[in-house]
Order: C-alpha cells, then structure tokens, then sequence
C-alpha cells in the first residue's frame, strides 16, 4: 500500500501511509484506538472502494482497485472484522458458504455443503458438526469458522481484526496456532491487535501506526520488545502499565451475602451458588475467574436482577438491606454496571454521544415530563472534557469513536448517575495500552471520591495492578479472596480452577 490518505468528515484517518507485507508471513499492526488500523486494512479489503481514498494498493505485484469486498476476495483477500459476521440462528456450513453457495443445477446442494464444511472445520481443528447452530457455539469456535469461512475463498492474504480480544487464554493459544499452521502452507496474514505478547509470540514483523501515520515497522528479534511497541504507539516511554495510587479505604459500602441465582433458560441449572463479596468505600476490588464461572452472570443478577430466576439472597448498602428488584432500583440505590459488551448492550452506536451519556440520567435533566436539551449539553460536554473523549462533537454518532472513546463514554454515562458503587465488567476490553492507562487513572479518580468500584477482569496482571483485594470465582462459587499485595497470577489461577470440595 503506497501513500494512503483517507478522511471522514473533520478527521484525517489516514495521512500518506505507506504499508507492505511479505508472501508467506504472520505481519501485525500494533497502534492506539483510533489510530487508524482498521480504516487501513477496510482500505485494502473494499470496503472502502477505490476514490473514497487517495494512494495505491498492489497484490502479487500488480497495481489492484477494489470497488467491493466480493471484489478483493476474488483476489484472495479476506477480512474478518472484530465483530464477527455470522448469523446466529444458521448453521455452521450455511454461515460456511452464505453468499458462495455450493450450487448444482440452480439448487443448493446440501450434501456438499456438508462435506465442504466437515473437511473445512477439519482444516482449523474445529470437531464440531456442520449443522450445528452458530448460536450453540462458544465465540473461541465462532473464530474458527470465520477462518474456515475464509478459507472456502481460496484466501490468500488472511487480515484478523482484533482476533483474540474475546477469547480465554486456551482460545487465543488455539487460533495463532492455526495461523503458524496457515503460515506452512503459504498463506500470509495481518493481525491486528492490542495484546503484545501474542504480537512477540507470533509475528514475523510488526507496524506501528500513530495518528494516521506509520511510525516504523520492526521485524522479529531482539529489537521487538513491548517497551519499545509501546513507545511507537504512543509516542512516549510508559515506564509503568499502571498508574501510581495509594488507597484511602474507608467502611464498608456494598455486600452480596450469599447470592444464587438459577440459569434464564435452562431448567434446574444453577449459574451462582451462596456468593458472597463486598467492597469499601474507595477501594477497588476485583473478581476474577475463567470464561464460564459466572463473573457476568452474578455481576448482572445483582445489578437490578437483569439475568437469571429466582435470585436469591442479600444485598447491603451502608450496612442496611436494600431490594434490587429492578434495573431502575439499582440506579436509584446508587449502582451501576458497565456492561463488558459495550457496542451491544453499553451503548447506542446509531446515536450520538451526548445522548448515549444522558441514557441512564434522563430523570435528573426532565422536568413535565421534557428533557432539558441545555442542561443535557452542559453535562455531556462536562464529560466530554473531564474523560477527555475523543470527539469533534457530542453530536457525532458514537459507533464511529475509536473503542476506547467508546469506553469512556459508557463509564460517563454511568458516573452521570452519580452512583456510589460501580460494577466495571472487563472495562478495558479491546483497547490499547495508552487508552488503557487513562482507564485506570479513572478509576482510581472514583475510588479517590469514596466509590466502591468492583472491577471483573480476565487479565490476572490488571487485577493484580489496579486492585486493593480480588475475590477469585469458579463454577459460580466464590472461591477466595485475598490482598493484592500477598495475591499472585499462580495463586489466582489456583483458587480459579478449584473444584467444589467434597461435602
């Protein structure tokens, strides 16, 4: 790709940007939110068609112009963005071949979709049956289709939009190792991706691109150090990943007292059993625990009971018994949940920003029953300027904000209901290092204004970096608690993979 320049209206995503990949290799891009990666690689792919953008792309040395995605996958490039493009209620080989249907005489041949798909998922080590719903698999295998998906294409050039930021450790492992084995039989890929170490672990050579711009691309060696991809990305030494804070911790706020709850859908299915936490005022506390031990599910369930039947236990605020029988129950409490899905359930992204802040607060800026459009303003730039949010307006759509922009405006819109306690699930998901340590410094600003903030998290190194004291979760039971200070990655794991002890 040679000098590539790409605006939207007020921004410059792209500015002059020159990018090139070798046949055969694992290449990554590495830069802060909003710096311009995917806008790069939706170049590449389409779609952005040719004259949205200025510059030239060549493939397999010949200058190409893409006018659509069907256009650079006849080529053999494919994309798979963060947000994954299955439909949830086909099956695995319907979603496989949507869109190249495996046709014989003008009908759709299903037993060779079939055998296609089972020699496909073969391919990346997916047993799974091609008729299985999408739905009925976890989002580790979901990836795993959209490889094989891109692979019914003929690819040749593979780009992975943020593959492993949903995935548990032994998902991630799974999926760069199938890359490694793409790699053996020819196929190049671009990773893009905010976790370094994998980028260490896997890629024959990384770029950094920083406001639009290309920094530098280091090959794999001694020179490719987290401390010196950091530096590049941010334009400065981050000499630590977290912020420096001292807690000042005062009486207890909030308390879970032995809390179950049985599964929404699945009779007799129990998800929580008799947990118990609590969190003092300014102190952080976090909850850890693997992919399906509940760490969603009871921060949900105590937040207004919005999942799970008949919820059972007690919640204190101020050492007084509270009824949380509702969503609406909670705001007025003094609670808030910062949802680890923020671009389906945290936010609008068909809306602007100044609403999306204002959602949860609506009943503190009406009055006869009219919202006060000034007094909504006031305070979403209150916010805009305080969180230092990204944006040209509070008027621009927010689905089109970096996702660390995003983040901050999901935790304004809950520091806008003035809450005393805050439920933050995976707060830094999917974002990048810079934007992760102004994240940090957030909520360390809450915990310094009195509020309880209970952190779930499945990066042990975060917990252990922002965290006063980690309760540690498994199998929808609490399993521990202890300080950060005595707390280690290998006594966290331990307590996260303790069965239930023989009665």
């Amino acid at each position: 790709m040679r000098s590539i320049t790409k605006e939207f209206p007020g921004v410059k995503a792209l500015s002059d940007v020159n990018f090139s990949v070798e046949r055969g290799k694992i290449h990554a891009i590495c830069g802060e939110n909003g710096a311009g990666k995917s806008t790069l690689m939706k170049v590449l792919s389409g779609v952005y068609p040719h004259g949205e953008y200025e510059g030239q792309i060549f493939f397999e040395d010949e200058e190409v112009t893409f006018n659509s995605i069907n256009q650079s996958e006849d080529k053999g490039i494919v994309i798979i963005h963060q947000e994954l493009a299955l439909v949830q209620t086909l099956s695995i080989a319907e979603n496989i071949f949507l869109g190249n249907e495996q046709v014989q005489r003008g009908f759709i041949n299903w037993h060779e979709t079939d055998k296609q798909a089972a020699l496909l998922l073969a391919r990346v080590g997916l047993d799974e049956n091609p008729m299985t719903k999408i739905a009925d698999i976890g989002v580790g295998k979901q990836q795993l289709v959209e490889i094989a998906k891109a692979l019914s294409k003929r690819v040749k050039l593979l780009i992975l939009d943020e593959p492993t930021a949903a995935l548990n450790d032994t998902d991630s492992a799974h999926l760069l190792s199938l890359l490694r084995h793409l790699k053996e039989q020819g196929i190049t890929s671009i990773m893009i991706s905010h976790k370094l170490g994998e980028i260490i672990a896997i890629a024959d050579a990384t770029t950094i691109i920083r406001d639009g711009m290309t920094i530098e691309t280091i090959p794999n060696g001694p020179e490719m150090t987290q401390d010196r991809i950091i530096k590049g990305m941010v334009g400065r030494e981050l000499d630590n990943l977290f912020p420096e804070h001292e807690s000042t911790i005062g009486k207890e706020l909030f308390r879970v007292e032995d809390w179950s709850v049985m599964h929404p859908t699945i009779p007799d299915r129990r998800a929580i059993h008799g947990a118990s936490f609590d969190v003092r005022a300014g102190e952080i506390v976090g909850i850890a625990g693997l992919m399906g031990a509940g760490r969603t599910e009871l921060a949900m369930s105590v937040f207004g009971e919005a999942w799970g039947r008949k919820v059972g236990g007690k919640t204190y605020l101020h050492g007084k018994e509270v009824r949380l029988r509702s969503v609406e129950e909670a705001i007025k409490s003094g609670l808030a949940y910062a949802t680890e899905d923020r671009k389906r359930f945290g936010l609008n992204l068909i809306d602007d920003v100044r609403r999306n802040i204002s959602a949860a607060s609506l009943r503190s800026i009406t009055k006869n029953g009219w919202v006060n459009a000034n007094e909504e303003i006031i305070r979403a730039e209150k916010y805009r300027a305080s969180m230092r949010i990204k944006t040209p307006s509070i008027l621009n759509v927010v689905g089109q904000l970096s996702g660390g922009n995003q983040q901050k405006v999901v935790l304004s819109k809950w520091m806008m209901t003035e809450p005393e306690v805050l439920i933050l699930d995976e707060p830094t998901r999917g974002i990048d290092v810079g934007a992760k340590y102004e994240i940090y410094t957030i909520i360390n600003a809450l915990a310094d204004a009195g509020k309880g903030v209970v952190v779930i998290s499945s990066e042990l190194p975060e917990l252990l970096g922002i965290c006063d004291r980690i309760f540690t979760l498994a199998f929808g039971r609490i399993t521990g608690q202890m300080s950060a200070e005595e707390a280690t990655q290998e006594n966290l794991m331990r307590l996260m993979t303790k069965e239930r002890e023989a009665a």
